[in-house]
This record gives C-alpha cells, structure tokens and sequence, in this order.
C-alpha cells in the first residue's frame, strides 16, 4: 500500500469517526451539545483537523445526515425484500422506517427536520437519499393503479414522516402509534 494510499484511507476512518462521535453525541445530549469544540476533544484532534475535514457545524450535520440516509436505505431494502408479499413489503418498510426515527431521533432531525444544504427531489440530492427514497417508491409500485408513483411516494413519504414528528413531539397518542400506522399502509396498499 502506497503512502497516499494509507493517508487516504486514515482520512476516510478519521471523517467517519467525527461524524459518528458527533451522531453520537447527538443522540445522548442533543445538537446543541455538538461543537467543534466539544468534537476535537472527543476524538482526540485538534480543531483544525476537525476544519480540515468539515467547515463547521452545519457541514459535520450535513455529513450526519446523508449517513443517516444510507443506513436507512439500508434498513428499507432490507426489510422490503425480506417480505413475502407486497402488502408485507409496504408494512414492513414502514415499520422499518419508524423504528428509525425511534431509534434515532437526532440524526432524523438532522435528515428531516434541520434546514441544512441538503438538496431533496432534485438530481443533485445524494445518493444515499436517492437509495432511501426508491426503496419507499418500491414498496408502493404494487399498489400505483393510475396514480403517478412519485407523487404517490411523496405522498406516502410525507404522511409517514408527519405521523412520526407528531408523535415524537407528543402531539399524537403513543399508544395507538400502530393503529395509525396501520390505516396509513391500509389506505395506501388497496
């Protein structure tokens, strides 16, 4: 291996361990705990590598963010094609998709809630969000009769995420979370 190589690679490792340390953070104490401040003495770094990596904050959320939509692509794709049929397709990625947002509540406020510079439903938006968005868009395709399936998506994609923001702020009655969610991919899945 090559010295670039090796610098390259440690590179990589040290970004994905600032942006885990900062997910991590996150979850345990909220954003406004993320500083680079409190970052560099996490990791071990002086600010300036931290700078070297990210400009700032909003750019290490950003990072934050886009892993967030790989892992959940992740966990859609797996859920989607561990089901036998398509209406179990579409219950379990909406299941998957709500544990998620259950499991990690800050990195989904840093996807969905956040004003970032994260481009959405244009061609400049990153992968990891495209790969989100088309495992939700698959599991609809049974069930687009003549609707249009992207619009159909957003619509499914927009109503899930306004249950969970709901329910995650206390707006919605906990105990009934899988009933709604039930009549959601009820209505959705004829």
């Amino acid at each position: 291996m090559s010295t670039h190589q090796r610098k390259e690679r440690e590179r990589a490792e040290r970004e994905r361990l600032i942006v885990t340390t900062a997910r991590d953070l996150a979850e345990s104490e909220g954003w406004d705990a993320v500083t680079t401040r409190r970052l560099a003495a996490e990791i071990e770094y002086s600010q300036p590598v931290l700078y070297s990596h990210f400009s700032g904050k909003v750019a290490i959320m950003v990072a934050v963010a886009v892993a967030g939509f790989s892992e959940l692509a992740d966990q859609l794709h797996a859920a989607r094609t561990s089901a036998t049929g398509s209406h179990q397709a579409l219950t379990a990625v909406a299941r998957a998709y709500a544990g998620f947002a259950r499991e990690r509540p800050a990195q989904y406020e840093a996807m969905f809630t956040t004003t970032l510079d994260l481009p959405f439903a244009s061609l400049d938006a990153p992968a990891p969000l495209h790969r989100a968005f088309a495992e939700i868009r698959h599991a609809l395709e049974p069930f687009t009769g003549e609707d249009d399936l992207e619009t159909l998506t957003e619509t499914f994609w927009a109503a899930l995420h306004g249950l969970l923001t709901l329910l995650h702020n206390g707006r919605l009655r906990r105990d009934e979370h899988t009933r709604r969610l039930t009549l959601l991919i009820k209505h959705f899945a004829r």
